[in-house]
């Protein structure tokens, strides 16, 4: 496809272009997030929405990120926060459905910040209402989220409006203050419990993730140690890690040695991942002979996949039109990554 234009864009894009490109000839654009590509310059550009959106389908609400974690170069690549206006949101959420979308996921580096920069200072909690009030939308999921920006409003609000899905992704990163602390992430162990806590009591049916980062400097088998400890306390849904590596650029690349090897790294990353699988394990197995309500996105092979209202992947024979329908599905096997089932 030599006619290809090949555009690249995201954290990786910094204001030197030039290394870039001699480091990836093949590449005809580089250009950093938030701004335009070359060939859709303009004063203001419409969105560019999809004419035939997924059923499910990603809406950005708000770019940038105000917390400078030390381990993390979104700051620095994205910007400060700005928030886009509420009701041109609504209005392309609405534009989406129309299209065919049936659940959005709203994006940002940090949602719960969402709105504070606009001139009447909406928060998350509000959009979520305006957007449950869609004709045809089925289902609505945020992320990410900043556990010290998360409020009980929006905790509450969750918790009450039918079309907002109980999942909630909420970053720990690591399970010793010690470790935060070096990381800047502006909340304490004993906060995060009492957040995760007070979220299970007002969403019994919650689905939580978490991401966890493994090997920070400096961090002891002991503070690995509490991290598996939270883990094991909490019980997430989903855990996403990653062995820690030093980001150009960033607070800890410049403060901080990247003192734990590899071999370690790579032995406590293992650890956690098979602490993990034993949890998902045990909480899905639970769900064996229930019926769970899946929204059918598409098939793989000869069955359909779909999520439940907690995010759990499920796939289910069937011959049927279920694209986009809401199907009750008996949950018949299960493992720590998927379930599986019949529509009933």
């Amino acid at each position: 496809r030599p006619d290809l234009t090949l555009a690249v864009t995201g954290c990786l894009v910094n204001s030197r272009t030039d290394q870039l490109k001699q480091s990836f000839p093949h590449v005809d654009h580089f250009f950093k997030p938030g701004e335009l590509p070359p060939w859709l310059e303009r004063d203001k550009p419409e969105p560019a929405l999809p004419r035939h959106p997924k059923v499910n389908t990603f809406v950005p609400i708000i770019q940038g990120c105000n917390n400078f974690c030390t381990y993390c170069i979104v700051p620095y690549r994205r910007g400060r926060e700005r928030s886009r206006p509420l009701q041109e949101i609504v209005e392309e959420v609405e534009e989406l459905v129309r299209r065919g979308a049936r659940e959005v996921t709203l994006l940002g580096q940090n949602v719960d910040s969402y709105g504070h920069d606009l001139p009447d200072r909406p928060d998350l909690a509000h959009l979520l209402k305006e957007l449950d009030a869609i004709d045809g939308l089925l289902r609505i999921r945020f992320l990410t989220n900043h556990p010290k920006d998360m409020s009980h409003g929006l905790i509450d609000t969750v918790a009450s409006l039918d079309k907002v899905c109980e999942q909630i992704c909420l970053p720990v990163q690591a399970g010793s203050n010690e470790v935060l602390k070096a990381m800047r992430r502006g909340y304490t162990v004993e906060y995060y419990l009492a957040l995760t806590s007070e979220i299970k009591s007002k969403i019994p049916e919650i689905g939580l993730s978490t991401d966890i980062v493994v090997g920070f400097p400096s961090e002891s088998e002991a503070q690995f140690q509490e991290t598996l400890d939270l883990l094991a306390g909490v019980r997430f849904d989903t855990v996403h890690a990653a062995a820690y590596s030093p980001r150009p650029g960033t607070i800890a690349s410049r403060k901080f040695a990247d003192d734990i090897l590899p071999a370690e790294k790579k032995e406590r990353l293992d650890r956690l991942e098979q602490l993990q699988e034993r949890i998902a394990t045990e909480i899905n197995a639970r769900l064996r002979g229930k019926t769970v309500e899946v929204l059918a996105e598409g098939k793989k092979g000869d069955k359909w996949q779909g999520r439940t209202r907690s995010g759990k992947l499920v796939f289910f024979p069937g011959d049927g039109g279920y694209l986009g329908k809401l199907i009750k599905v008996r949950i018949e096997k299960t493992s720590p990554w998927s379930l599986q089932g019949t529509a009933k």
